[in-house]
């Protein structure tokens, strides 16, 4: 065996070592990249398709749709994936978004709540001060005479939830009023939001909708 010959074999497994870090190193670059394609495409989509009814940065000025800025990621997953499954029932669910999320993936999915969740939220809307102070007696402390728990204890003492239980906080009071209804009559399906609905009275609903409306 040549003296070359020889320092090729001593030398195989560094080079060896040195091809699949090189192999590697290569796919990285890759996955990235395709990450931040993705990642890019669900900020295009946001801007420019779901920006046409909650705005650009989820802050919607039309009571119709929901603001999304700042809503928690895990949550807004949820609920893409509900419309997307057709398991969400409310109206609005039905007439718009059932169709707006078919066509999304999951990894689609994932950036767009992710870009939602890191978006700054708008300011809260004044309301009547009486009004905004039944709103938080209730939301704190619920109306036990009547069977209803404190909003609190799911969403939070300032209303901001968790990837569990969404953020209410600066939310529409009028959308707010509709998703009530819609918990009220179970076409929104979630036992535990059926079971406060049902036991709150028009004025109520309202004075706690206009209370979240208000907060920042």
């Amino acid at each position: 065996m040549s003296s070359i010959d020889r320092r090729m074999t001593r030398l195989a497994p560094a080079l060896a070592a040195i091809g699949a870090l090189t192999l590697t190193l290569a796919g990285a670059p890759a996955g990235a990249q395709e990450q931040a394609a993705v990642t890019q495409q669900a900020e295009d989509t946001a801007i420019g398709v779901c920006g046409t009814c909650h705005g650009p940065e989820g802050n919607s000025i039309n009571p119709m749709f929901p603001r999304l800025a700042g809503q928690h990621a895990g949550y807004l997953v949820r609920q893409l994936k509900s419309f997307k499954e057709q398991t969400r029932g409310d109206p609005y669910a039905i007439a718009y978004m059932w169709g707006m999320a078919s066509g999304l993936s999951d990894d689609t999915i994932d950036a767009l709540a992710q870009y939602y969740a890191a978006q700054k939220t708008g300011p809260g809307r004044s309301h009547d001060p009486a009004t905004i102070a039944r709103g938080r007696d209730i939301f704190e402390h619920g109306i036990p005479a009547q069977g209803v728990p404190a909003c609190a204890a799911c969403h939070g003492p300032d209303a901001l939830g968790s990837d569990a239980y969404p953020r209410l906080a600066g939310q529409h009071a009028e959308y707010i009023l509709k998703q009530l209804g819609s918990f009220q009559s179970n076409m929104r399906k979630i036992a535990v939001m059926h079971g406060v609905a049902q036991n709150l009275r028009t004025p109520e609903m309202q004075a706690v909708a206009d209370y979240l409306e208000s907060l920042p």
